[in-house]
């Protein structure tokens, strides 16, 4: 731990410096305000559609945060070659790779904090100007979907640490990471189609079946951290679910790094 906090600081520090984390904060300003001006034009469900349009632009920016910033934390070392100056210290590959994963987690729960303040601004600002469409809000919904969007973040920066540790390109990794972002929020609708195709009238090979089969069980489920419906609608969320998705977030994502910082280890470099 000794070797890894340091390397962790300046993760997190080299991140916060990083020109582009501004235009996705631009960005995400932009969206919160849009959100006052949307709601003002649609007075039907505007309680439910605040909601959804903050949460979603927390996720949003979240995800550029981890594609744009993140994957351009450990490709700048590869790159630049300053990764031979870091491994010339007492420390290991999979060390390494541990302090820049616990620094780019450092800077996702920093960004998703202040996206998340401004995102419950930008909700009370609605509901203090139209009060009347808000009659099952409540807050704990809310901040449990900012926490799972700030878990599943962690798992996606996870990936993409994965996918460097064995790729020698930037643009391989940001690629790969987009796939699995999408494969991961559609596999397991796409596997309770396939596994049932004749409610919908389809017909699905068995070759298809095993294919999404495999996908669902090779790529991590992130539908399960996507709690906004219930947040939106103030429905209840079992303990059960939310300790369960904690654990597989927190399982998943130890896993991953842990193979990331073996692979990494075996990796030869020019």
């Amino acid at each position: 731990m000794k070797a890894i906090w340091p390397l962790a600081v300046i993760t997190f520090k080299e991140g916060i410096r990083n020109r582009a984390i501004y235009g996705i904060f631009l960005l995400a300003l932009l969206l919160f305000a849009a959100n006052f001006l949307i709601c003002g034009m649609i007075m039907q469900e505007v309680g439910k559609v605040a909601v959804d349009i903050a949460l979603s632009a927390v996720s949003f920016s979240g995800l550029l945060l981890v594609l744009f910033v993140g994957i351009n934390l450990l490709a700048k070392d590869l790159d630049r070659r300053t990764i031979y100056m870091v491994l010339a210290r007492p420390i290991s590959r999979g060390q390494y790779i541990w302090g820049k994963f616990v620094g780019m987690t450092l800077l996702i729960f920093t960004a998703v904090a202040s996206l998340g303040g401004c995102a419950l601004l930008s909700i009370g600002s609605v509901r203090f100007a139209f009060p009347n469409y808000f009659p099952r809000f409540a807050w704990e919904p809310v901040l449990w979907a900012l926490a799972l969007i700030a878990l599943m973040l962690v798992l996606l920066a996870a990936l993409s640490f994965l996918f460097a540790s064995f790729t020698t390109s930037s643009f391989v990794t940001l690629v790969l990471t987009v796939v699995s972002y999408f494969i991961g929020h559609g596999v397991s609708a796409i596997k309770a189609l396939v596994e049932a195709p004749e409610a919908v009238g389809i017909e699905v090979s068995a070759a298809t079946v095993r294919l999404v089969k495999a996908a669902y069980y090779m790529f991590p489920n992130l539908s399960l951290f996507d709690i906004k419906i219930q947040a939106a609608h103030n429905l209840e969320i079992p303990w059960t679910y939310l300790a369960g998705t904690i654990a597989y977030g927190l399982v998943y994502t130890i896993m991953i790094v842990f193979l990331a910082g073996l692979i990494f280890s075996r990796r030869e470099f020019p």
